[in-house]
């Protein structure tokens, strides 16, 4: 990161950008700034070029521009000048999450300014600390806001996984898209901490865990696992950049975790959490009391995105089968009903009456991978019919307008550079 100033120092020098954002990004590692500030005003990006050899291609060209749309709108919307990323629909707190969730857009988009002052806020504000006040690691807290006080900072120190994942991945892409090795520096040095708070051995396998061992593996034979935070393909770039840990073995486990884990399901359906006896290799629901439950939700949508990816990038095989063993059930919903309810319970039926645009997008991402016209009728009846001015549902919709974008951005090839050592 050290080498990483110079540029980081141009940007505070941009006028849009005050002297104490200045200050935080020269103090990345060690300073805990934040500044309230409005989002900064457009800039001019170059989106990636749409191979005519992918799925859904005719679409995807046609969504480059909406893509850029949307893009622009959500970093004026959600994103503060300083880099604070906002989720509007909860007290505007912050999330690793969110942060991560911006880095992978503006570098896929090609908005370097943007990655730099997310990653750079990010750094300086989701600091993880120990008794003492000093870092205690590389990764994420996962929850930034208001605390109970009144004052803004951090709320829960946890980190979440699945945002130091995305966040990762996001830096791989940036050192490969920009050929700036030094953002592999910043990856290698979360890498080591990620594998080591986050990941559990168990009967000679490796388990990626949502969170710190302390909290999801409660008993030694306890794992508390949440699918989609499982993602193959970055645990391949991991391996790429990271050899001095078995990485690939995430991939083996994941694909377990994911195929026996929805055994639990009447219908084969992913859920939002499930736990897993290490004793006994069964998978088991949580239920109430349980604050996480068994159910096919809001968390799960992304299993099918990610699962895609792998299939895209990677042409992994039990990929393309988990895609082919597990959508029938939500095809079959959406030909018979024209609708798939947003929360599914371990039983195969509805808890709500309303459906989803992000359970949407991510059911188009992996449709293209397998079914381009049931892809294409999800794009036509689901996804362009919510979006207006830039947002898709409303211009509060954070996770909404997140899901979106990823998934309409799944079909645009992105360079197999990226994705080589």
């Amino acid at each position: 990161m050290q080498k990483l100033l110079p540029r980081l120092r141009s940007i505070g020098a941009s006028k849009t950008v005050s002297p104490l954002l200045t200050g935080c990004i020269l103090l990345l590692l060690t300073g805990c700034v934040t500044v309230e500030k409005p989002s900064a005003p457009p800039v001019t990006t170059s989106p990636v070029a749409a191979s005519p050899t992918t799925p859904a291609t005719e679409s995807a060209s046609e969504d480059l521009a909406l893509l850029q749309e949307s893009w622009q709108a959500y970093r004026a919307r959600f994103v503060q000048d300083d880099g604070r990323v906002i989720d509007r629909e909860a007290g505007d707190r912050t999330t690793s999450e969110g942060q991560a969730y911006a880095m992978l857009r503006a570098v896929m988009i090609d908005d370097r300014d943007t990655f730099d002052r997310t990653l750079a806020w990010a750094e300086a504000n989701l600091q993880r600390r120990d008794a003492s006040g000093r870092r205690s690691d590389a990764l994420w807290c996962w929850k930034w806001g208001k605390n109970a006080d009144g004052n803004w900072g951090v709320i829960d120190s946890n980190f979440a996984s699945d945002g130091d994942l995305d966040a990762i991945t996001a830096l791989i892409f940036a050192a490969r898209r920009w050929n700036e090795p030094q953002y592999l520096d910043v990856a290698r040095t979360k890498l080591a901490d990620l594998w080591e708070l986050s990941v559990a051995e168990a009967n000679g396998k490796n388990y990626f865990l949502p969170g710190p061992k302390i909290a999801f593996q409660p008993q030694p034979t306890e794992l508390k696992l949440n699918p989609s935070y499982l993602a193959p393909y970055a645990f391949r770039l991991f391996a790429q950049v990271d050899r001095d840990r078995d990485w690939l073995n995430l991939v083996d486990s994941s694909y377990e975790v994911l195929n026996e884990s929805a055994r639990l399901s009447a219908i084969n359906l992913p859920s939002d959490w499930v736990a897993l006896d290490t004793t006994t290799g069964s998978y088991q629901p949580l239920t109430p009391p349980s604050s996480i439950r068994s159910i096919y939700g809001f968390d799960a949508y992304r299993v099918w995105w990610r699962v895609a990816l792998d299939s895209a990038w990677f042409d992994e095989p039990r990929a393309k089968e988990f895609l082919r063993q597990h959508l029938p059930p939500l095809q079959s919903m959406l030909q018979q009903q024209q609708k798939v309810p947003a929360q599914i319970d371990l039983q195969g039926q509805p808890l709500v009456n309303y459906d989803s645009t992000s359970q949407y997008a991510m059911l188009y991402a992996a449709f293209a991978e397998i079914d381009p016209q049931v892809a294409e009728q999800i794009r036509q009846e689901k996804l362009l019919p919510t979006y207006r001015d830039g947002f898709w549902d409303n211009d509060a919709a954070y996770y909404s307008q997140n899901l979106s974008w990823f998934g309409l951005f799944f079909p645009i090839e992105i360079p197999t550079s990226w994705l080589q050592p």
